[in-house]
C-alpha cells in the first residue's frame, strides 16, 4: 500500500512522525508537509502564488518526506499529482493536536486534506487527540484502526474522522463507531476588542467558552465521554 500523510501542525509535530510510525506496518509512507502550523486552514488551496516544496529530513526511517509552503490541501494535491510516482492508496491526515468534531470540522484544514483525497478517488481517514494531552488512546489504538479502515471504500467527498480521548487508557471506553456529527462547538466564540486604531479601525482577538453540551449519538458526545469517536464526514451536499 503507498500511503500519503500531511497535517495542520506542521512537519515537526509529534503528531504526524507517530503517524508516520505507525502507517509503515501497511506499506511505503510519503509525507507532504507543511513546514509551519496551518490550522483552521480547511479546505483552502494555493491559485495566486507559488507552491515551494524540499526534500525533508524526517526522523521516521525509510519515509520519503517533503516540506511544503502551502495549506495541507496543496500538499495531498503536490503529493499525489507531482512528488510520488503514482498515486496513493491512501491518504492520512494527523494526527492532529486538537479535536475534529461537530462544527469545527468545517474549518479544520486535517480534514480538508483528507476531503482533497476522498476527491481525488483516495481512502482518506482524518485523524485527531484532544490537544496537549495524554497519548496512551491513540498510541495503543492507532495501528488497530489503520489496519480496519486503511482498505474501506467511501463515496465521492466522504472521509473517515477519528477523534480520541486524551484521557488515561484505563479511563477510555472502548470506541464508538457511525456517530453523527454534532451541531454544537467545543469553544462558543465571541471576539473581544485589543485596541482601537486610527481611522475608526478595532483590533479584535477571538475567544472561546469552553463547551461540553453535545447531543446524543455524535462525535463530540462520543469524546466528552472518553470515547473514541468514528465518524463518516461527508463534504458534498
Amino acid at each position: 500500500m503507498r500511503i500519503l500523510i500531511t497535517n495542520d501542525d506542521g512537519i515537526n509535530a509529534d503528531g504526524i512522525i507517530r503517524l508516520a510510525k505507525t502507517a509503515k506496518e501497511l506499506g511505503e509512507v510519503w509525507v507532504v508537509a507543511p513546514l509551519e502550523q496551518r490550522s483552521a486552514a480547511s479546505h483552502s488551496i494555493s491559485l495566486h502564488d507559488h507552491i515551494d516544496v524540499y526534500p525533508y529530513a524526517f526522523p521516521v526511517s525509510d519515509v520519503k518526506a517533503f516540506s511544503c509552503s502551502g495549506t495541507p490541501a496543496d500538499c495531498i494535491r503536490v503529493g499525489s499529482l507531482n512528488i510520488m510516482p503514482c498515486k496513493p492508496d491512501l491518504v492520512l491526515s494527523g494526527l492532529n493536536n486538537g479535536y475534529n468534531v461537530a462544527s469545527d470540522i468545517q474549518y479544520s484544514a486535517t480534514a480538508g486534506a483528507a476531503f482533497e483525497g476522498s476527491f481525488q478517488g483516495i481512502t482518506s481517514i482524518a485523524l485527531s487527540e484532544e490537544a496537549d494531552k495524554l497519548h496512551e488512546v491513540s498510541d495503543v489504538y492507532l495501528q488497530s484502526i489503520l489496519n480496519e479502515f486503511a482498505d474501506k471504500k467511501l463515496g465521492y467527498g466522504q472521509i473517515f474522522n477519528v477523534n480520541f480521548p486524551g484521557c488515561p487508557l484505563n479511563e477510555c471506553k472502548g470506541i464508538l463507531k457511525d456517530r453523527k456529527v454534532s451541531h454544537g462547538m467545543f469553544f462558543r466564540d465571541r471576539y473581544i476588542e485589543l485596541e482601537k486604531l486610527e481611522n475608526g479601525g478595532l483590533r479584535l482577538m477571538v475567544e472561546g467558552e469552553y463547551n461540553e453540551d453535545a447531543e446524543p449519538d455524535t462525535d463530540f458526545r462520543a469524546v466528552v465521554d472518553k470515547y473514541i469517536s468514528i465518524s463518516i464526514v461527508n463534504n458534498i451536499g
